[in-house]
């Protein structure tokens, strides 16, 4: 009986050798991903110094940096010019110039993907800070209503302190009129205004607020944050985007959402970049011509 079922029974295949074992080495284990130390406000401080250093607490430095030089130099600050956009290739070279000006704009949003991955790390998102599409109407719609008075009262200010050598020249584009000038101009107004809503209301906010900011220090460090990059144009403007930190941080901690600002500084740069190829120089008013 035993020899008739050990005849009819296959006997089960042993299991294959792990991998190795046929060469006398013995299997490696797999390391076990690192688990995240815990939060604690030095660690927020950190991150928080290491992503402004990455982004715009570095242009604030250049824009010092950049400010004290136009001070030091002849003549006054109205008779030199500051160019927003500005061509990397010669003239002849466009798809050159195309090229760098698409890296750059696509490596400008490194800083925007960092915090977006240091909120996921907290267990946050993007939707705590309100940077999502759940309300494209009102965002937008809050957006062109923010646009259209910090727009109109930014060139006022522009205006007034450039004839009162306050503020430099500022030309919001130089690109060589190509076929590919506006969408770079439309490109770097979206980036402009997701980089710097995102990073410097959104996220900063938020985090300031996590270390026991009050939301009076905390908007006050920000607006000036945002004075501070921009000082490189001058006086004038270091006190226009002052304000324009002011009432964009107190309408985010109205609506508690960020795209109807970056919607608003998109809008506001649009028209700057597109009106100064459109304008500059075939209007008298208007400093450049």
């Amino acid at each position: 009986m035993i020899g008739r079922m050990s005849e009819s029974t296959p006997t089960p295949a042993p299991p294959p050798p792990p991998e190795g074992a046929a060469s006398g080495v013995p299997e490696r284990a797999r390391p076990a991903l690192p688990r995240p130390a815990p939060v604690t406000a030095r660690t927020v401080g950190w991150e928080i110094a290491c992503v402004l250093a990455l982004s715009l607490g570095a242009s604030a430095v250049y824009a010092v940096i950049s400010f004290t030089g136009a001070l030091t130099a002849p003549g006054s600050l109205a008779d030199q010019s500051a160019s927003l956009v500005a061509p990397r290739a010669e003239a002849e070279r466009p798809w050159l110039d195309l090229s760098r000006q698409t890296a750059s704009l696509v490596f400008a949003f490194a800083p925007v993907a960092l915090v977006l991955f240091l909120l996921h790390r907290t267990r946050e998102s993007a939707a705590t800070i309100g940077f999502d599409l759940r309300r494209p109407g009102p965002d937008l719609l809050g957006g062109a209503a923010l646009a259209a008075a910090i727009g109109l009262g930014g060139l006022v200010v522009y205006l007034v302190s450039w004839r009162l050598g306050l503020t430099v020249t500022v030309a919001p584009s130089a690109l060589e009129p190509h076929w590919w000038q506006y969408p770079v101009l439309v490109l770097q107004a979206v980036k402009n205004g997701v980089l710097e809503e995102v990073i410097v209301v959104g996220y900063l906010l938020l985090r300031l607020d996590q270390l026991g900011w009050s939301p009076v220090r905390a908007i006050l460090f920000s607006s000036v944050l945002r004075a501070t990059y921009h000082l490189y144009q001058g006086v004038g403007m270091f006190f226009g985007n002052l304000v324009m930190g002011l009432v964009f941080c107190w309408a985010y901690k109205r609506w508690g959402r960020v795209m109807p600002l970056v919607a608003a500084h998109s809008l506001i740069d649009i028209v700057a970049f597109a009106g100064s190829v459109a304008l500059i120089g075939k209007v008298d008013w208007l400093p450049g011509g």
